[in-house]
């Protein structure tokens, strides 16, 4: 009897153990959530992969990069994602919330290039961009415009305040939230790169670092600027609808609606594969998906469904991806990601 109970409370503890370090299975659907930028291209590959395979098609929920590291990072189990896309790098303190809650295999797989564009309606004006215009169009504060030595809430309403070359029409731009990795990239490659144009501002990045990222970074809220959510769908409508309102989103966006809308040139750059993927682009970034291993061979069709992103008919240089609007990385670095993913091979946390 003693030995019994003895065996009965070892299987007991051996299966409290199980449940701990094991998600339970609770679906057999693959769960996806994150950057906006990347659900298209998500999406494309999901419904290939429900259509061709025996797994359901993957459910895909646009949370934005922020909002989607934040639930992926919450925990192992089925209540929780497997995989989050962002349109920006995981970030250190991220990676560190994941693994001080039991996140402690992630796959990271690069997917691509992709370019921040400035767009409005056809029937509008196009415009040509510099990064420091930009920047005293959607700056919280800007340099005194008199040309004193300070900072000063953003006088200016209509372009061609900032610049007479410019249209005499009110600044109106629609952008993403602060959770978008689409509004991380676009203060960190657009705002702060002409914010760093103005030496008096430029000197803060050695004096007082975090003083230099709140001028750089901050956007205006007193009306020019509109933060329009993680849909950019709802900003491309919008912009057919008004000609005098820009909108900020991924090249992808522009590719799906070119008979709608056009993208200012930035410092004389257009947005094209060639210059985005070359750098030439100044607002330029890569893409990602994050896969959680303890989700793997838990629930069903995870490996399947990242080995049919990373495969080269859908990523590759003439993959089906490419007419949604990616910019493939470089073969060679497709070839050792793809083989990092065929490994699941983990994050050590010093990539960031």
């Amino acid at each position: 009897m003693i030995k019994l109970k003895t065996a009965l409370t070892t299987v007991a503890l051996a299966g409290s153990i199980a449940a701990v370090s094991t998600p339970a299975m609770a679906r057999d659907t693959v769960s996806i959530v994150g950057s906006s930028t990347v659900y298209p291209f998500a999406t494309v590959v999901a419904e290939r992969f429900g259509r061709n395979t025996d797994f359901p098609t993957p459910k895909i929920e646009s949370t934005g990069s922020g909002g989607g590291l934040k639930l992926f990072c919450q925990g192992v189990g089925t209540q929780h994602p497997d995989i989050t896309n962002a349109s920006r790098r995981m970030k250190t303190s991220e990676f560190e919330n994941c693994q001080a809650n039991g996140v402690k295999e992630i796959t990271e797989v690069r997917i691509g290039a992709d370019g921040i564009v400035m767009a409005n309606s056809k029937e509008a004006e196009k415009l040509d961009l510099s990064l420091k215009q930009i920047f005293l169009a959607l700056a919280k504060d800007v340099p005194n415009p008199d040309g004193s030595n300070e900072l000063v809430a953003n006088p200016y309403m209509n372009w061609s305040e900032i610049d007479s070359s410019l249209p005499d029409m009110e600044i109106s731009v629609m952008g993403p939230p602060p959770t978008s990795g689409t509004r991380d990239a676009f203060v960190e490659l657009a705002m702060e790169s002409g914010c760093k144009q103005f030496d008096m501002i430029a000197q803060m990045e050695d004096e007082n670092e975090n003083q230099f990222k709140t001028v750089c970074h901050s956007m205006r809220e007193d009306g020019p600027f509109v933060e329009a959510g993680e849909n950019d769908n709802l900003i491309v409508q919008r912009l057919a609808q008004d000609p005098e309102t820009l909108g900020i989103f991924g090249y992808s966006f522009l590719m799906e609606n070119t008979g709608q809308i056009q993208a200012a040139t930035v410092n004389g750059v257009e947005p094209t594969p060639e210059a985005i993927s070359s750098d030439k682009y100044p607002v330029a970034r890569s893409l990602w998906f994050y896969v959680k291993k303890a989700h793997v061979g838990v629930v069903p069709g995870i490996q399947e469904y990242i080995s049919e992103f990373t495969s080269e008919g859908a990523w590759g240089d003439n993959g089906y991806l490419v007419d949604v609007g990616l910019i493939p990385s470089p073969r060679n670095e497709r070839m050792k990601i793809a083989k990092a993913v065929k490994e699941l091979a983990p994050m050590t946390g010093n990539e960031l």
